[in-house]
């Protein structure tokens, strides 16, 4: 059933690109409330509204369906229209990137932005818009040509058309902000009062209503049992799970998440309620829950008595079991760590949270506890994902033949460049360090009376003398930038290029502390974002990151790589022993 559809789907979007719907349109239906009484914002109300609209105007609705997006040109999505993502590009060349969070809404305006559909019918501005983001994506589409109509509202082509469409727009983010802030202000002072505006835990029932939490008749004596029987002493965790699980009592019924497919049909998906049975860590969060003494949870963290429900535990009763989960709660606290490969070198490139190696049935992983709200969704990997990531990059260090002709044949030219200039300007480098040392000198020996008659303050002194000792000595590096230490440094290079390709075979062949010595000399970080590996090369190697030969489109490019002469030597030392020496020892 699943193939047809897509094979189906193929089609409908092959004949979309084919312009076989140029000059159609898709109705556009979006719900954010379940409010009963705002049947404006009912799905049902809008598709009637709109398809009226079509016929009525002699707009042709494209007959199309598409798995996760439209059913016979209708698009219903149940999604925020305020609420707009965080992320923004903005590349070199002035492009702008974010993204649409609504998912059916950013597919419409691609079919419209790329021509494949005249434009969509939707009731009015706040149904496709809430937020300035997406407002200028309408706009944009509406100026490149794209027909959108709104069944309760007409924009004239002209400035006061703009203005009535700026005024709808404008109240559309207006009501959800004010909304969103009646919310807000009603949960702090319901809070501050003592009421429950979340869900009230096992042993109460939910019904709707934050003034009035009752007990739930089917678990509130079992719930207050389990407080009884743990304060004993005598009863562990596991024997309340023990218990719970005989006594037949379950956590309340709840709906999982929707999935993917759920939040993208058409109609209305409702998983069904599920009474999951009580697991060891629920218990543990049951019986430090203030909630059963009658408290509630203020914004700031604190608790306050209750207005919306009864105690179900003595305090007393509450205080013992407190005593003993602390008593019992001892922190495992180890001497030395294990040494896994790769400890404390793998990052989350997002929240920089350090990936803790562990081992599982003989297999190493590495698990990242991210801060909430971190984009990045890997937080587990093993080592041979990340070895293989790892090898791909090493694989691509090394220069090619080509750049390598390319490298040798820029440096011949750069050094006779550089030679013929310097005899040029060896005279007028010469005049101008006879000067900044004349000057140099002349501040050293007048030092006082400069400072007596107020030419320079004392720190204005010494800045002017650093600035003149900073040029003499820049004057000095370059007349040591020979053309034997730029050709001796051009060696170096392409020896540590011939070093990091011949390292691939011994990589492969290493253990994983062996592979972990090898990295360590080649990356100062590696980070994981989603399935991508980020790092930063060692010094000495960052003219692989940025490759020799786009170095070599700059003047500059042999004064910057021979101000890492040092650290280029050092790494071909260090490379050197993992091919001297089949014992990989430990490097620089």
């Amino acid at each position: 059933m699943s193939e047809s559809r897509s094979v189906s789907d193929k089609k409908v979007i092959n004949n979309l690109k084919s312009g076989n719907y140029r000059n159609c349109y898709l109705v556009y239906n979006r719900k954010s409330t379940d409010e009963a009484d705002n049947q404006k914002n009912s799905i049902d109300y809008q598709k009637k509204e709109n398809i009226s609209f079509a016929k009525r105007e002699t707009l042709k609705v494209a007959d199309i369906s598409i798995d996760g997006l439209c059913v016979n040109g209708v698009i219903s999505e149940r999604h925020s229209g305020f609420k707009e993502s965080g992320d923004l590009q903005i590349s070199e060349d002035g492009v702008v990137k974010f993204r649409i969070d609504r998912p059916k809404f950013q597919r419409l305006v691609q079919l419209i932005n790329q021509g494949h559909i005249k434009g969509m019918i939707c009731l009015c501005w706040d149904r496709i818009s809430r937020n300035k983001a997406d407002d200028t994506v309408i706009r944009k589409l509406m100026k490149k040509g794209a027909d959108i109509r709104f069944v309760h509202a007409q924009y004239a082509n002209s400035s006061a058309g703009e203005l009535h469409m700026d005024i709808d727009g404008m109240f559309a983010q207006h009501h959800s902000r004010v909304t969103s802030e009646k919310v807000r202000l009603s949960t702090r002072n319901s809070r501050s009062q003592g009421k429950c505006t979340y869900r009230a835990p096992i042993g109460y029932l939910n019904e709707g209503n934050m003034d009035h939490k009752p007990f739930d008749p089917e678990r509130a004596l079992k719930v207050k049992e389990l407080f009884e029987l743990y304060a004993t002493g005598d009863w562990s965790l596991a024997d309340l799970q023990r218990h719970t699980a005989k006594q037949g009592l379950t956590a309340p019924p709840m709906r999982r998440h929707r999935t993917k497919e759920e939040m993208l049909a058409d109609e209305d998906i409702v998983p069904e309620k599920v009474a999951k049975p009580i697991q060891r860590g629920y218990l543990a969060k049951i019986l430090r829950n203030q909630f059963y003494i009658g408290k509630v949870k203020r914004l700031d963290g604190g608790y306050i008595d209750s207005i919306s429900h009864e105690p179900l535990v003595s305090v007393d009763v509450f205080n013992r079991v407190q005593d003993l989960l602390s008593s019992k709660n001892v922190s495992r606290h180890y001497t030395e760590k294990i040494d896994y490969p790769l400890r404390g070198v793998l990052r989350c490139a997002h929240c920089h949270r350090v990936y803790t190696p562990y081992k599982k049935k003989g297999v190493l992983y590495f698990n990242s506890r991210c801060v909430d709200g971190c984009t990045n969704t890997v937080r587990n990997c093993n080592f041979a994902h990340v070895s293989d990531k790892v090898r791909e990059v090493i694989v691509g260090l090394h220069l090619s033949e080509q750049e390598l002709e390319m490298l040798d044949s820029r440096a011949s030219t750069d050094i006779a460049l550089l030679e013929h200039r310097r005899m040029q300007e060896f005279e007028r480098m010469d005049r101008q360090k006879k000067s900044l040392r004349g000057e140099l000198a002349y501040l050293r020996e007048h030092r006082l009376q400069l400072l007596k008659e107020g030419v320079y303050t004392p720190s204005e002194l010494v800045g002017e003398q650093t600035k003149l000792e900073t040029e003499l000595d820049g004057l000095r590096q370059d007349e040591a930038i020979s053309e034997e230490a730029i050709r001796g440094l051009i060696k170096d290079v392409v020896k540590l290029s011939e070093l990091l390709k011949g390292l691939v075979p011994t990589y492969d062949f290493a253990d994983p502390y062996e592979k972990e010595k090898i990295i360590r000399a080649i990356f100062s970080e590696l980070s994981i974002s989603q399935d991508t590996l980020k790092f930063k090369l060692e010094k000495g190697l960052a003219p692989f990151e940025t490759r020799i030969v786009d170095l070599c489109g700059q003047k500059s490019w042999l004064s910057e790589l021979y101000r890492d002469r040092e650290y280029i030597w050092l790494k071909v030392q260090a490379l050197q022993s993992f091919s001297d020496s089949n014992v990989l020892d430990s490097v620089n």
